[in-house]
Protein backbone atom coordinates (compact mmCIF):
# COMPACT_ATOMS: atom_id res chain seq x y z
CA UNK A 1 0.00 0.00 0.00
CA UNK A 2 1.11 3.21 -0.63
CA UNK A 3 1.99 5.70 2.06
CA UNK A 4 1.01 8.90 0.69
CA UNK A 5 2.24 10.93 3.75
CA UNK A 6 5.54 9.33 3.72
CA UNK A 7 6.30 10.34 -0.40
CA UNK A 8 4.68 14.10 0.75
CA UNK A 9 6.98 14.26 3.24
CA UNK A 10 10.00 13.39 0.95
CA UNK A 11 9.07 15.90 -1.48
CA UNK A 12 8.65 18.74 0.78
CA UNK A 13 12.36 18.28 1.95
CA UNK A 14 13.43 18.11 -1.41
CA UNK A 15 11.42 21.31 -2.42
CA UNK A 16 12.85 22.93 0.63
CA UNK A 17 16.45 22.33 -0.70
CA UNK A 18 15.49 22.95 -4.22
CA UNK A 19 14.19 26.62 -3.69
CA UNK A 20 15.20 27.75 0.13
CA UNK A 21 14.47 31.46 -0.95
CA UNK A 22 11.20 30.76 -2.14
CA UNK A 23 9.31 27.89 -0.60
CA UNK A 24 7.04 28.66 2.55
CA UNK A 25 5.31 26.43 4.31
CA UNK A 26 1.58 27.43 5.30
CA UNK A 27 -0.08 24.69 7.23
CA UNK A 28 0.59 20.91 8.23
CA UNK A 29 -3.12 20.05 8.17
CA UNK A 30 -3.49 19.80 4.96
CA UNK A 31 0.12 20.61 3.56
CA UNK A 32 -0.38 23.90 1.96
CA UNK A 33 2.63 25.73 0.85
CA UNK A 34 3.70 28.37 -1.67
CA UNK A 35 6.71 28.24 -4.15
CA UNK A 36 7.37 31.81 -5.79
CA UNK A 37 8.67 31.05 -9.70
CA UNK A 38 10.55 34.29 -11.67
CA UNK A 39 11.66 34.73 -15.01
CA UNK A 40 15.15 35.52 -15.86
CA UNK A 41 15.24 38.57 -16.47
CA UNK A 42 14.49 39.99 -19.77
CA UNK A 43 14.85 43.65 -21.38
CA UNK A 44 15.99 46.25 -19.05
CA UNK A 45 15.95 43.42 -15.88
CA UNK A 46 12.69 42.61 -16.31
CA UNK A 47 11.21 39.62 -14.79
CA UNK A 48 7.66 38.50 -14.68
CA UNK A 49 6.70 36.39 -11.20
CA UNK A 50 3.92 34.25 -9.79
CA UNK A 51 3.45 32.90 -6.54
CA UNK A 52 2.12 29.45 -6.97
CA UNK A 53 0.06 27.62 -3.96
CA UNK A 54 -0.31 24.17 -3.66
CA UNK A 55 -2.14 21.96 -1.11
CA UNK A 56 -1.66 18.29 -1.15
CA UNK A 57 -5.12 15.67 -1.00
CA UNK A 58 -4.52 12.56 0.85
CA UNK A 59 -3.95 10.24 -1.72
CA UNK A 60 -1.83 12.61 -3.60
CA UNK A 61 0.28 11.78 -5.79
CA UNK A 62 -2.65 9.25 -7.31
CA UNK A 63 -4.62 12.43 -7.02
CA UNK A 64 -3.88 15.85 -8.55
CA UNK A 65 -2.56 18.53 -5.92
CA UNK A 66 -4.70 21.90 -5.84
CA UNK A 67 -3.05 24.68 -7.12
CA UNK A 68 -3.82 28.55 -7.48
CA UNK A 69 -1.44 31.33 -9.01
CA UNK A 70 -2.00 33.70 -5.16
CA UNK A 71 0.22 36.83 -6.84
CA UNK A 72 1.68 38.25 -9.77
CA UNK A 73 3.66 40.69 -10.69
CA UNK A 74 4.18 41.57 -14.60
CA UNK A 75 1.17 39.54 -15.92
CA UNK A 76 -1.80 40.23 -17.85
CA UNK A 77 -5.12 38.32 -17.12
CA UNK A 78 -4.28 36.08 -19.89
CA UNK A 79 -1.07 35.14 -18.82
CA UNK A 80 -2.48 33.82 -15.30
CA UNK A 81 -4.88 32.03 -17.13
CA UNK A 82 -2.09 30.34 -19.47
CA UNK A 83 -0.63 29.06 -16.37
CA UNK A 84 -3.61 27.74 -14.56
CA UNK A 85 -4.08 25.66 -17.83
CA UNK A 86 -0.53 24.81 -18.02
CA UNK A 87 -0.38 23.28 -14.41
CA UNK A 88 -3.84 21.29 -15.28
CA UNK A 89 -2.31 19.84 -18.58
CA UNK A 90 0.87 18.73 -16.31
CA UNK A 91 -0.59 17.60 -13.20
CA UNK A 92 -3.10 15.11 -15.39
CA UNK A 93 0.09 13.94 -17.17
CA UNK A 94 1.69 13.31 -14.06
CA UNK A 95 -0.56 11.98 -12.15
CA UNK A 96 0.67 9.11 -10.23
CA UNK A 97 4.14 10.45 -9.49
CA UNK A 98 5.10 13.23 -7.31
CA UNK A 99 4.69 16.05 -9.38
CA UNK A 100 5.47 19.80 -7.78
CA UNK A 101 8.79 19.73 -9.07
CA UNK A 102 7.49 19.65 -12.39
CA UNK A 103 4.91 21.67 -12.23
CA UNK A 104 7.10 24.78 -10.96
CA UNK A 105 9.49 24.07 -13.58
CA UNK A 106 6.76 24.15 -16.36
CA UNK A 107 5.34 27.29 -15.11
CA UNK A 108 9.58 28.96 -15.03
CA UNK A 109 9.77 28.23 -18.68
CA UNK A 110 6.20 29.57 -19.36
CA UNK A 111 7.59 32.85 -17.73
CA UNK A 112 10.47 33.13 -19.30
CA UNK A 113 8.70 32.87 -22.82
CA UNK A 114 5.87 35.11 -20.99
CA UNK A 115 9.60 37.74 -20.65
CA UNK A 116 10.27 36.93 -24.31
CA UNK A 117 7.11 37.65 -25.70
CA UNK A 118 6.39 41.25 -23.88
CA UNK A 119 10.21 42.46 -25.63
CA UNK A 120 8.20 41.07 -28.46
CA UNK A 121 5.46 43.20 -27.75
CA UNK A 122 7.44 46.38 -26.90
CA UNK A 123 9.70 45.95 -30.31
CA UNK A 124 6.79 45.40 -32.46
CA UNK A 125 4.46 48.73 -30.81
CA UNK A 126 7.37 50.51 -31.21
CA UNK A 127 7.85 49.57 -34.79
CA UNK A 128 4.15 50.56 -35.30
CA UNK A 129 4.53 53.53 -33.72
CA UNK A 130 7.65 54.72 -35.79
CA UNK A 131 5.35 53.28 -39.19
CA UNK A 132 2.72 55.86 -38.03
CA UNK A 133 5.38 58.51 -37.35
CA UNK A 134 6.79 58.04 -40.58
CA UNK A 135 3.43 58.14 -42.21
CA UNK A 136 2.07 61.41 -40.64
CA UNK A 137 5.41 63.14 -41.85
CA UNK A 138 5.03 61.68 -45.16
CA UNK A 139 1.31 63.12 -45.19
CA UNK A 140 2.42 66.40 -43.88
CA UNK A 141 5.43 66.94 -46.19
CA UNK A 142 3.03 65.56 -49.43
CA UNK A 143 -0.26 67.17 -48.69
CA UNK A 144 -3.25 65.58 -50.41
CA UNK A 145 -2.44 64.82 -53.97
CA UNK A 146 -4.58 67.12 -56.37
CA UNK A 147 -6.27 64.85 -58.80
CA UNK A 148 -9.13 66.90 -60.79
CA UNK A 149 -11.83 65.45 -59.01
CA UNK A 150 -10.61 66.96 -55.95
CA UNK A 151 -9.64 70.11 -57.73
CA UNK A 152 -13.38 70.30 -59.10
CA UNK A 153 -14.61 69.73 -55.81
CA UNK A 154 -12.61 72.22 -54.13
CA UNK A 155 -12.89 74.65 -56.75
CA UNK A 156 -17.16 74.14 -56.69
CA UNK A 157 -16.16 74.89 -52.24
CA UNK A 158 -14.69 78.07 -53.36
CA UNK A 159 -16.93 80.06 -55.75
CA UNK A 160 -19.71 78.97 -53.49
CA UNK A 161 -17.54 81.06 -50.42
CA UNK A 162 -17.10 83.93 -53.41
CA UNK A 163 -20.49 84.03 -54.29
CA UNK A 164 -21.81 83.87 -50.12
CA UNK A 165 -19.47 86.88 -49.21
CA UNK A 166 -20.11 88.81 -52.48
CA UNK A 167 -24.25 88.30 -51.54
CA UNK A 168 -23.43 89.38 -47.88
CA UNK A 169 -21.43 92.93 -49.40
CA UNK A 170 -24.27 93.71 -51.83
CA UNK A 171 -27.03 93.12 -48.59
CA UNK A 172 -24.81 95.36 -46.22
CA UNK A 173 -24.43 97.99 -48.86
CA UNK A 174 -28.01 98.31 -49.62
CA UNK A 175 -28.37 98.30 -46.21
CA UNK A 176 -26.05 101.29 -45.83
CA UNK A 177 -28.16 102.86 -48.60
CA UNK A 178 -24.99 102.93 -50.59
CA UNK A 179 -26.01 101.44 -54.02
CA UNK A 180 -27.44 104.91 -54.65
CA UNK A 181 -24.16 105.95 -55.84
CA UNK A 182 -23.73 110.16 -55.86
CA UNK A 183 -23.36 111.86 -59.23
CA UNK A 184 -19.38 112.16 -58.20
CA UNK A 185 -19.35 108.42 -57.71
CA UNK A 186 -20.54 107.99 -61.10
CA UNK A 187 -18.40 109.70 -62.96
CA UNK A 188 -15.13 107.76 -61.29
CA UNK A 189 -16.61 105.07 -62.08
CA UNK A 190 -17.68 105.83 -65.81
CA UNK A 191 -15.45 108.05 -67.51
CA UNK A 192 -17.75 107.91 -71.21
CA UNK A 193 -20.17 110.47 -68.88
CA UNK A 194 -17.73 113.22 -69.28
CA UNK A 195 -17.29 113.03 -72.92
CA UNK A 196 -21.29 112.31 -73.50
CA UNK A 197 -21.94 115.15 -72.09
CA UNK A 198 -19.97 117.35 -74.37
CA UNK A 199 -21.32 115.24 -77.10
CA UNK A 200 -24.82 116.05 -76.37
CA UNK A 201 -24.03 119.76 -75.62
CA UNK A 202 -22.53 119.38 -79.36
CA UNK A 203 -25.92 118.24 -80.96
Amino acid sequence: MTDYSEEQRNELEALESIYPDSFTVLSEKPTTFTITVTSEAGENDETVQTTLKFTYREKYPDETPLYEVVSQENLDDNDVTDVIKLLEQQAEENLGMVMIFTLVSAVQEKLNEIVDQIKTRREEEKKQKEREAEEEEKQRFHGTPVTIENFLNWKAKFDAELLEIKKKKMKEEEQAGKNKLSGKQLFEMDHNLDTSDIQFLEE
